[in-house]
């Protein structure tokens, strides 16, 4: 089987495709992120420039899948409300034309997949949506959207909207005759009864098994002796617990009494105060941790609080650590800067969620087709 992967970034797409998958090739504007893609992938793939830039006519050989985790910023709640007009989530549009190019090549592939934030069905109150859908069914495919949470997989929320096409001439396999929990959110079904009936027809209502019981807990990412970041003083976790209100530190007290160590997840937030804006420290001790975000999708970098007992320590999270809370293996090469390192993790999908989609929706698509291609190979000798 094989894909082409746009908005690739460090290739966490190709990681959770995995190696019965071979990218012929992969693309991303950003020259530090295409950097760290070679690095884990080599440089035989990888083409950094603008999508805008890209000729399908030179895209190589023919592939089953083109995935595109195209940028979120002008999508998300925190973005500037650009939706597909903005300059980064518009290029949506040029990533279309590519596949548009394709098509007129001969060469659609048999599934498009793409991923974005949930933010995306209201975007511009459900028309960004519906323009996803719409450019889908135009390009002859059979669109459906799911949301899946990488906290099923990986302790971090991370809510991703995945919109998965079948070209018109397949079977849709792992359709269902309806919506499913926990797939089909309050939010898709709603952005989905607001299609027009001719979009509403071509829709696909996709299935997949819910994952066991995740066994990895927030305390099994967390690295002793980390080498991207420094514990803070005794002071710096001290200014950092005076930040919280009563509520949050009485999260802080039970966690010193559960008698195991815990780890919280803390973010600063600007919260008003009898008419005033203060910064408040949140922290989490729910075995998750937060959504990775970029300061460019609306976040302070996420630290995390450590309680065993008496002793409460406190750090921003480590690079290594925003790597394995995205499902990739220690052996994944991370940019060598802090900053570079959060950026790209905080900006990718998922592994294991890419996993599960490809395993339970795109692979059985593509495989029944590309068994019925060896079938007429054989029934013509």
């Amino acid at each position: 089987m094989h894909f082409y992967e746009f908005f690739a970034g460090g290739g966490m797409a190709r990681a959770g495709l995995g190696s019965d998958w071979k990218c012929l090739f992969a693309n991303d504007f950003d020259r530090k992120k295409g950097a760290t893609y070679q690095a884990n992938w080599g440089s035989e793939e990888i083409t950094v420039d603008d999508v805008r830039n890209i000729d399908p006519a030179e895209l190589p050989g023919r592939a089953n899948l083109v995935w595109a985790s195209f940028p979120c910023q002008d999508l998300s709640l925190a973005g500037g409300g650009a939706g597909l007009r903005g300059e980064r989530s518009g290029t949506f549009w040029p990533f279309i034309a590519v596949c548009r190019g394709l098509a007129d090549d001969g060469r659609a592939p048999e599934v498009i997949a793409l991923e974005n934030v949930v933010g995306t069905l209201t975007s511009h109150d459900g028309r960004d949506f519906e323009a996803i859908v719409r450019a889908l069914v135009d390009l002859g495919y059979r669109p459906g959207a799911l949301v899946a949470d990488a906290a099923l997989w990986v302790p971090q929320s991370r809510p991703r909207l995945f919109v998965v096409g079948v070209r018109d001439d397949l079977n849709p396999l792992g359709a269902a005759d309806g919506p499913s929990l926990p797939w089909h959110t309050t939010a898709i079904r709603r952005a989905f009864s607001a299609l027009p009936e001719t979009l509403a027809k071509r829709w696909v209502w996709w299935s997949m098994p819910v994952p066991r019981e995740r066994e990895m807990r927030f305390a099994d990412v967390i690295e002793d002796d980390p080498s991207s970041v420094k514990w803070h003083t005794q002071a710096e976790t001290r200014a950092l617990l005076s930040m919280m209100s009563e509520v949050n530190l009485a999260k802080v007290r039970t966690a010193q009494a559960a008698g195991v160590r815990m780890v919280g997840a803390v973010y600063k937030r600007t919260r008003w105060q009898q008419g005033v804006k203060v910064q408040r420290a949140e922290v989490r001790f729910d075995d998750v941790a937060g959504c990775l975000r970029t300061p460019a999708g609306g976040s302070s970098r996420q630290l995390i609080l450590v309680v065993d007992g008496k002793s409460i320590r406190s750090r921003l999270i480590s690079a290594r650590e925003t790597a394995r809370l995205m499902g990739l293996p220690d052996t994944y090469v991370l940019p060598s800067g802090y900053n570079e390192a959060y950026h790209l993790t905080g900006d990718g999908v998922a592994v294991p969620v890419v996993r599960h989609i490809a395993q339970h929706i795109i692979e059985p698509v593509v495989s029944r087709q590309e068994a019925e291609k060896q079938a007429n190979v054989v029934s013509s000798v």
